[in-house]
């Protein structure tokens, strides 16, 4: 599975427009829970469309758009959290705290198939530990906006590891469909209570759309969403894994590098935070590698006692 120069570049692209994502999250006006809601709606519309134009066929047996769906909270939880954290801290540390949920898929994907953790995921995860304590002890007063980001990882390294499940019994397409729609559902459920206990007091929802709002919002649902996801899957078929899992990882860094040339100086954190960032960044970036050659290894050593 050997990709062109034009599918790497392409690869890096998407990877870029993922990282611009942490970025229209504050060019919004509207809060996370609202930006979510509108980005969920919006997808979920345009997909909808698609299938509808090319009349293909989306039904699935109830116990599994259950699944699905409930997946799809779990995403709305993670993309609230994110967004919410680029708010409450900056959009760089978001980005840094977010570089976590490859070692933390690392984590939680042997719970999920039953086997056991490898010596080098404990290490790199100790590895990033030791990153965000150099960021919290450099940028403490972002303490909340990074635990908020950390969480969202985690979610995020949880529906990844229950998409590696469901891909494998429905069309990716119909599955994100589903659950950008649940995502959607539970953007709507949390709503009453969100804006009784979360908004400022008096403010409830603000769904009121100012400025260029609709225009980012638009480039968040359709070219971040929808087209990221249909140009990554197509890539996926040309590229191998690890390929494209290396340099998903390059998001935090592309995110970090645009959100200090957009927002300037407001962007520009301590050399203690950079660092941090980077001993994450080294681990995340080192785990694909290592887990690389562990498994050449491992298939070496198989061949020789058959």
């Amino acid at each position: 599975m050997e990709g062109s120069a034009k599918d790497y570049a392409m690869l890096h692209f998407v990877v870029l427009i993922w990282g611009f994502t942490a970025i229209l999250g504050v060019l919004i006006s509207v809060p996370a829970v609202e930006i979510v809601f509108y980005r969920t709606l919006m997808a979920s519309t345009a997909i909808g469309l698609i299938f509808l134009i090319k009349k293909t066929k989306i039904g699935l047996p109830p116990d599994q758009v259950i699944k699905i769906v409930a997946t799809g909270f779990i995403i709305a939880i993670h993309w609230i959290l994110f967004f919410w954290a680029a708010r409450a801290a900056t959009v760089s540390v978001a980005l840094a705290g977010f570089a976590t949920c490859t070692l933390w898929t690392a984590f939680l994907e042997p719970i999920a198939n039953k086997t056991k953790l490898k010596w080098y995921e404990i290490l790199l995860g100790l590895v990033v530990i030791s990153g965000l304590y150099v960021i919290f002890r450099f940028e403490f007063g972002y303490w909340v906006g990074l635990t908020m980001a950390i969480t969202s990882a985690f979610l995020g390294a949880l529906f990844t590891v229950i998409n590696a499940k469901l891909i494998k019994r429905h069309s990716p397409f119909i599955l994100t469909f589903y659950e950008m729609v649940g995502a959607c559902m539970f953007t709507v459920l949390f709503f009453p209570v969100y804006s009784r206990f979360l908004t400022t007091e008096g403010q409830g929802l603000q769904l009121k759309l100012e400025g260029y709002d609709w225009l980012w919002l638009l480039i968040l649902a359709g070219v971040c969403t929808v087209y990221a996801f249909s140009v990554s899957v197509e890539l996926m078929k040309r590229l191998t894994a690890f390929a494209v899992n290396l340099t998903v990882n390059l998001e935090p860094v592309y995110g970090i590098i645009l959100a200090v040339l957009i927002f300037g100086e407001q962007e520009k954190m301590t050399a203690g935070f950079y660092i941090g960032t980077l001993i994450i960044l080294l681990a995340v970036c080192i785990y694909p590698i290592i887990s690389y050659f562990y498994r050449r290894k491992k298939a070496k050593q198989l061949l020789r006692m058959q």
